[in-house]
């Protein structure tokens, strides 16, 4: 098997199966056009990933002092922007309605006399909960305006009681929050999506494209062949994903500014073990489906589901116990838990390990699938 007729065989099948690559234009289109296409486009949307100046209205109930105080730092603040002021809770709601705004504060009547005689007072927030991202820029918008209102209202009275103004503040708040954001510092959804995705797309176009060949060559009759003929297919297909994976990685994660780079050499031998595991998976379907258009008609509405069980868009926990076990049978989970961890986290090589070792066992029965049993007529040239 190692002597010189295997490996100018496996130089044989890998050079032909370029050339077959190259000459098919709907697998050159997947595996070529596909992922630079979606490299370009998909984190185009997320381009400005932080939600600010969100359209915002006051019900102002009560008309005073303090309800006025409430309204400029709420205009104030980077997250909202205050549109209108009124004193109507069903224009609000209306515009609210119309799309003219994304969510409205209701200031109650008796809002400064209930703060004055000490009893307890409420803002209503009302946001669209049908967009997170809206919907939470609009409750924390608000909520940080309120709460700042009320944090010089507290200290203010405390002052009032004779104590310094620095003994107030520490006494109105004697222990303070530092929140950091690990991992996706600006808090965007851009960083969070597409470094998983860039994954899970890598995948989907190297099973199409995988699978598309060989239900090509099973339609031809070609399918059957050595060891050494398979070897140099996997490695034709193999070469193309390693260059998409590095035009992900370095490129397109480095001109879209997204988290990378905090083990890159881990993201390599990653990159080493998760091309072959998926090629050779798309390789086993493809001669399951048995014809080309059938593999690329089943796969392409696979991606959703995958890109749930790779438990990086819901929690693993909340899965069906059955689909907690089954989805270690894609790539793309064990893939994307790696490369969050390797590219993000800063993890070591050596805290994937187990990852990366799951890749490849799953690229030995995928092998075996593909290439069966027996020997088909070499692969024309």
């Amino acid at each position: 098997m190692s002597g010189p007729g295997f490996w100018r065989e496996l130089a044989d099948h890998w050079l032909a199966t370029l050339r077959a690559l190259s000459r098919d234009a709907g697998i050159l289109l997947i595996l070529v056009g596909a992922p630079v296409l979606y490299g370009f486009f998909y984190p185009w949307p997320y381009a400005h990933q932080a939600v600010t100046r969100v359209s915002v209205a006051v019900v102002d109930l009560d008309r005073s002092g303090l309800s006025r105080q409430i309204t400029r730092f709420a205009s104030a603040s980077p997250r909202i922007d205050v549109r209108w002021v009124g004193g109507n809770e069903e224009d609000a709601r209306q515009a609210l309605w119309r799309g003219e705004i994304e969510g409205y504060a209701v200031l109650p009547r008796e809002l400064k006399r209930s703060v004055v005689r000490g009893t307890p007072a409420v803002v209503g927030v009302h946001a669209n909960g049908a967009y997170a991202l809206l919907n939470k820029a609009v409750l924390y918008g608000f909520a940080e305006a309120v709460g700042t209102v009320s944090a010089g209202v507290e200290i203010r009275k405390l002052e009032a009681r004779g104590q310094p103004a620095l003994q107030a503040q520490a006494s109105r708040s004697p222990v303070n929050l530092q929140m950091v954001p690990l991992f996706n510092p600006t808090e965007g959804y851009g960083d969070y999506v597409v470094p998983a995705v860039a994954l899970l797309i890598l995948q989907q176009t190297l099973l199409m494209g995988s699978a598309m060949l060989a239900g090509t060559l099973a339609e031809a009759g070609r399918l059957r062949a050595g060891a050494a003929a398979w070897a140099g297919r996997v490695l034709a297909l193999c070469g193309v994903g390693w260059l998409s994976g590095l035009f992900y990685f370095g490129w397109v994660f480095l001109i879209e500014d997204f988290p990378r780079g905090a083990n890159p050499g881990g993201a390599l031998v990653l990159l080493l073990a998760y091309i072959p595991a998926v090629c050779l998976a798309g390789l086993a379907l493809g001669r399951w489906f048995g014809d080309r258009e059938r593999a690329l008609q089943v796969l392409l509405f696979t991606a959703l589901p995958m890109a749930f069980l790779s438990g990086f868009s819901w929690p693993v926990e909340a899965m069906p116990t059955a689909l907690q076990w089954l989805r270690w049978l894609i790539p793309s989970t064990a893939g994307i838990q790696a490369s969050l961890r390797l590219n993000q986290m800063g993890a070591s090589l050596g805290d994937v390990m187990p990852l990366i070792g799951w890749l490849l066992a799953l690229a030995v029965p995928a092998a075996l699938l593909a290439a069966g049993r027996g020997r088909d007529r070499a692969l024309r040239t």
